[in-house]
Formats: C-alpha cells, structure tokens, sequence
C-alpha cells in the first residue's frame, strides 16, 4: 500500500486544522456543507482515513474486521437489498472472524453520509468486506489506498481486489431450462432486482441464455424491476396485472420478491402453479414454508460471508499474494410453484448453515 497519507496532508490541502479534519470525519453534524465536502472529498483523493486507537501502537492491528453493506431501510429510498439475505452473509462472516480471534464492524451504509461512516470504520478495523454498491467504485479504490479490501457480490470482472460472488448466472439458466424443457412452458416473464445490481444482471443473463439454447428469443432487457424486496415484488407483480394478460410464468430474481408476488395472485383469484407459475432465487428459510412451497435456487449466504472474511484477513496476513476470485455455486431446488407438485423433486432440508468453507 505504500507511504500512508496522513492527516497533515489533507488539513494542509484543505486548508483547516488537524481539529477540523478529525471532527468531520467522526461528526456528521459538524461544520459547515462546503467545509465538509471539501474535506471528505480531499481525504478520498489522498486516500486517508483515521487511524483508530484500538489499532495498537506497536502492531497497528485492531483485531477488526469490517462489513460494509448498503442501508436497507433510510426513509425515501426503496431498499436495495434483502435483510435476510444480508442477516445471513453477516452470520457467515462472524463465524471466521469469530474463529479466527477477530470481531467484526457491521455498518449500513446510506446514499447519504455514506462516505464518512465507511471512512470512520475503515480508521478502526484491520480490513474491509464491502458488499455491491456500498459504495462507488472510487470511493472503493480510495480507501484500499489504506486498508485491505475484498469485494463481495460485487459485478464480476472488478478492478483488482479479492472478491467473492455467486455462480448467479449458471444457477438462473439451470432454473429457467427446467422450466422450459421439463415443463415446455414458453411464455416467461423475468422481473428484476435493482437497476443496476450484479445480482441481478447476472441472474437475467442467464435466463436470457436459457431461451436462446432452445430456439426462443430473448428479450432485450428486464421487463419489470422488483428491488429485491417483498413489497417490490407486489409493486412489479400490480404492473404486470396492469398490462392486461398475465405470462405463463414469473422468474423472479430472488424469492422476497416472489414471495410478495404469491399475496398479490391469491388476492386476485389465481392459482399457483395451475394459472401462474411462479420461482425465486436465493433459497430464504421462509421459500419452503409459503403455499404452494417456492422452486428456486439455492446460493450459499453464509458461505459468502465465510469466503469474504477468509480472503481478507489472509490479505492481512499477506498484503503482497496474488489476489483471489472465487465462484461459489448453486443448487436447483425444485418444490411445488413451478408445476413439480408432490410428485416433484420436493426440497425438505432446513438451512443450519451447513455450508462448508472451500
């Protein structure tokens, strides 16, 4: 990481004292908008950001680690991602750090204000996981000026950091051949996640794959967008009954969304798989519980938050190594919503985490 910049150099760039820059990385209430912006900016540029106490003056380590994620719940905005899912990568992300002496810094991170809290918890832990669209991609590269960083769910490709993701695109085009080659329904809607999410774009890639392989015309983007949240999905499912005629079938991106979708056609009188049918992605507790039971996909919550924390303290660890890229895979799980019925390939297993660390 080379020479660390410190907090002289972005007082004297900004012009202020050493108080000042301090007090406005550690109170969002502090000062004046123009003082504030020009110094969160400056610090990014430098890539500074506050050392913590409990980093120790000898060994500079605070037996920290930090996790990053975007706010689910800041009023106004529609929430970006599922909190079971999140509340599932954490408890991933505890259980190594846990092993491994460490504690983990969880921090939600808002549109607003967001760069300063990130700043603050970057000063105090040893290491970062930051999950899609926490934050910008340079914000991303300021702060790895400072301290180790793995990306998490982050679009595949990324700049070069340690990063760990799902096989989202095999897992979407193994559920959508299942539907048109073991069922021969040809008339499927996608409905999406957040404009702009990883997740998202992969999963409809490869539902888009799907329809090529077997002679279908794919369609040139996302028919409707759900944010990855139940109420997204009755929101996209009202649009859909809005258009006047209903698809055979919904591939929704992930199961909140499906879930929220399943209230809206019983309102309406349909039946699920005979009228509709509908599928999710992610495998959430609650997927095997609702009626009729959901097919999906299964990914490895927990194993993300596992993998994510593993790669970042042996970048600690080791600062120099190669980096790392790692695909975690998917499982099809195949229950009563796509039309399978009792006869199907009903999935019964409880999620006890059982997930093993490659």
């Amino acid at each position: 990481m080379g020479d660390r910049p410190t907090i002289y150099a972005v007082a004297e760039h900004c012009g202020v004292s050493t108080t000042t820059v301090s007090r406005v990385m550690h109170d969002e209430s502090f000062g004046s908008m123009r003082t504030r912006e020009r110094v969160l900016n400056t610090a990014f540029e430098l890539g500074w950001v506050p050392n913590g106490a409990a980093r120790g003056l000898a060994s500079r380590k605070a037996g920290m680690v930090g996790l990053l994620f975007p706010d689910l719940g800041e009023q106004g905005l529609a929430e970006e991602e599922s909190p079971l899912y999140v509340d599932q990568v954490i408890r991933g992300a505890e259980r190594v750090a846990t092993r491994a002496g460490q504690a983990v810094v969880v921090a939600a991170v808002r549109p607003s204000g967001g760069k300063a809290l990130a700043y603050s918890v970057a000063g105090k832990v040893d290491g970062l996981v930051i999950m899609s669209r926490s934050l910008s991609d340079r914000d991303v590269m300021a702060i790895a000026r400072s301290v180790p960083v793995v990306l998490l769910a982050h679009r595949p490709g990324g700049r070069s950091f340690d990063q760990v993701s799902v096989d989202n695109r095999n897992g979407m085009r193994e559920l959508t051949l299942h539907l048109l080659e073991h069922h021969g329904y040809r008339e499927l809607v996608f409905v999406g996640g957040p404009p702009g999410s990883p997740d998202s774009n992969e999963r409809f890639r490869g539902f888009c794959e799907a329809l090529t392989m077997v002679g279908l015309t794919p369609p040139g983007d996302v028919t409707v967008q759900g944010g990855f949240t139940e109420a997204g999905g009755r929101r996209a499912m009202g649009e859909l009954v809005a258009l006047g005629s209903l698809p055979r079938v919904l591939v929704f991106g992930n199961d909140e969304m499906a879930i929220g979708a399943l209230g809206v056609l019983r309102e309406k009188g349909l039946r699920i798989p005979e009228d509709v049918v509908v599928t999710g992605f992610d495998s959430i507790a609650v997927s095997r519980h609702v009626s009729p039971t959901l097919t999906t996909v299964r990914q490895p919550m927990r194993e993300l938050g596992e993998v994510a924390v593993e790669l970042l303290l042996s970048r600690i660890q080791r600062s120099k190594s190669s980096r790392r890229s790692v695909s975690l895979s998917t499982e099809l799980v195949i229950r009563e919503s796509c039309g399978c019925g009792a006869s199907g390939q009903v999935d019964t297993r409880e999620e006890l985490g059982t997930w093993q660390t490659r």
